[in-house]
């Protein structure tokens, strides 16, 4: 039986992940270069990955950059971008539903600390999650299951009972890897995915009930 849901935030709680392609999109094309959203997706839901953005850039102009001044000047137009970003449809009513139903709710992130909670707490959602583990608390982000594994064991829930829910593939990954039910919800960078290990995928979190998630949980 559910008994709690543990959440990504990133492209899930709250859609960062094309601003985060659209920052580096635009420092590429300041340089007159492009990021192809194919080679983007190797890192989207993890740290590291098999790309590094700063390493692509310097072999496709031909120049070597500040990546400490790079880093901030993405940074800065991130977080201007994402203060700006709705929840994605749905999240609110589902948390609060969860809540009501006496569910356990949990946060793991491959973000850091900082990002995640500080958005958690502007946007009011802070309270409901008993747990959130970020890339700090672990030794190796998604799709490596510690994260999910922290959490569990955080909240108290054996994998058989919890249903992780996600947007990309290496988070699918790490839920699967953990032992839990997996729900996807895909985003405008990660619709193309192969999402066929999910045990549900959806459009939108909208008008999606607790009765729906019990079943596949």
């Amino acid at each position: 039986m559910l008994q709690a849901i543990i959440f990504d935030f990133d492209g899930t709680i709250l859609d960062t992940e094309r601003h985060d392609y659209g920052c580096w999109s635009e420092i590429y094309q300041a340089h007159k270069v492009e990021l192809p959203l194919a080679t983007w997706s190797n890192i989207v839901g993890t740290v590291h990955g098999d790309f590094d953005p700063h390493q692509l850039l310097e072999t496709l102009t031909g120049r070597s950059f500040d990546r400490a001044e790079l880093r901030a000047q993405r940074r800065q137009r991130l977080v201007e971008l994402v203060e700006q970003e709705a929840l994605r449809p749905g999240v609110q009513t589902l948390i609060e539903a969860a809540q009501t139903a006496g569910l356990r709710l949990g946060v793991a992130s491959s973000g850091t600390r900082d990002w995640v909670e500080g958005h958690l707490v502007s946007r009011g959602l802070r309270g409901y999650f008993g747990v959130v583990r970020t890339v700090e608390d672990v030794a190796r982000a998604k799709p490596d299951p510690e994260l999910y594994l922290s959490a569990l064991a955080a909240l108290g829930v054996a994998p058989e009972h919890a249903l992780a829910i996600e947007d990309s593939r290496h988070g699918m990954m790490a839920a699967k890897a953990a032992g839990m039910k997996c729900l996807v919800v895909p985003n405008e960078i990660t619709q193309s995915f192969d999402f066929s290990e999910a045990d549900l995928v959806l459009r939108t979190l909208a008008g999606v009930d607790l009765d729906r998630l019990f079943a596949a949980g």
